[in-house]
C-alpha cells in the first residue's frame, strides 16, 4: 500500500480532535433540557451520526450510477466504502434513538414510522453486503451491488421524510412540523453544539470514508491475485 497522505494524517488527528470537542460540549457545555434532562445530551450525537449515515446511503446510489455507467472498478470499491461506513454510523443512530426514548416515551422501542423506516433503511444495507457475500466474480459483483445500492438509496429520503408524511410521534428538528408533530426548540447553546456535532461527525465520516478507500483498493489487488493463481 501507498504511503498515507499527508491531508489524511491531518484528517486522521482533526477527527480525533472533534470528536473529543463534540463530547464536551454534549455532556458539558450545552445546557440541560428541561423536560428531558441529561439524556437529551445524545440529541447531539444521534442527529450527527443519522446525517452522515443517510449522506452516505444516497452517495452510494449515486456511486452506483457511475460504476454502471464506466464499469470502473475503482468506483465500486468507493460505493462500497460509503455504505459500510454509513451502517455502521446508523446503527449508532439507532442505538441512540433507542436510549433517548427510553425516559422520553417510556419504551426502548415503538414502531413510529421513522423508527420503522430507519431499522428497515439499516437491514437493506447489512442485505448489501449479504449479496455481494454470495458472489464470487469482482465484475459480477460489483454490477449487482451499484444496481442495489441504486434501488436501496431509495429508503434514505424515504427514512428522512417519515415524520413528515406519516403521524410520527418523533420530534421535527429540521423544517417546519405540522400542527400533529413536535418541534424540538433549541437555545443558542445549543445550536452550537447541533451545527459543531454536524461538522465533527462529517470529519470523522470523511477520515473513515478515506481510511476505507485505501484499505478497498489493497483487498481489490490481493482478489485480483488469487483469482490470476487459480
Amino acid at each position: 500500500m501507498t504511503p498515507k497522505p499527508t491531508l489524511l494524517k491531518i484528517f486522521d488527528w482533526l477527527s480525533v480532535i472533534c470528536l473529543i470537542v463534540a463530547t464536551y460540549l454534549a455532556l458539558v457545555f450545552a445546557p440541560t433540557e428541561l423536560v428531558m434532562g441529561q439524556v437529551q445530551r445524545v440529541f447531539y450525537f444521534h442527529i450527527g451520526t443519522a446525517w452522515v449515515g443517510l449522506l452516505g446511503f444516497i452517495f452510494s446510489a449515486l456511486l452506483g450510477i457511475v460504476y454502471l455507467v464506466t464499469k470502473d472498478m475503482k468506483w465500486d470499491i468507493v460505493e462500497v466504502a460509503a455504505v459500510e461506513i454509513s451502517v455502521v454510523f446508523f446503527f449508532i443512530t439507532i442505538v441512540l434513538g433507542a436510549i433517548w426514548a427510553r425516559p422520553a416515551w417510556n419504551t426502548w422501542w415503538t414502531w413510529d414510522p421513522r423508527l420503522t423506516t430507519a431499522a428497515i433503511t439499516e437491514l437493506v444495507y447489512v442485505a448489501y453486503f449479504m449479496l455481494r457475500a454470495g458472489i464470487e466474480d469482482p465484475d459480477r459483483r460489483a454490477r449487482f451491488g451499484a444496481v442495489y445500492a441504486l434501488l436501496g438509496g431509495l429508503s434514505a429520503p424515504i427514512t428522512f421524510m417519515a415524520i413528515r408524511l406519516f403521524r410520527s410521534i418523533h420530534p421535527v428538528i429540521i423544517g417546519a412540523a405540522n400542527e400533529n408533530q413536535e418541534k424540538m426548540s433549541m437555545s443558542g447553546d445549543m445550536r452550537v453544539v447541533f451545527f459543531f456535532a454536524l461538522f465533527a461527525f462529517t470529519v470523522i465520516f470523511i477520515d473513515l470514508f478515506w481510511n476505507r478507500i485505501r484499505l478497498g483498493q489493497l483487498q481489490e489487488k490481493v482478489e485480483r491475485l488469487k483469482l490470476k493463481v487459480m
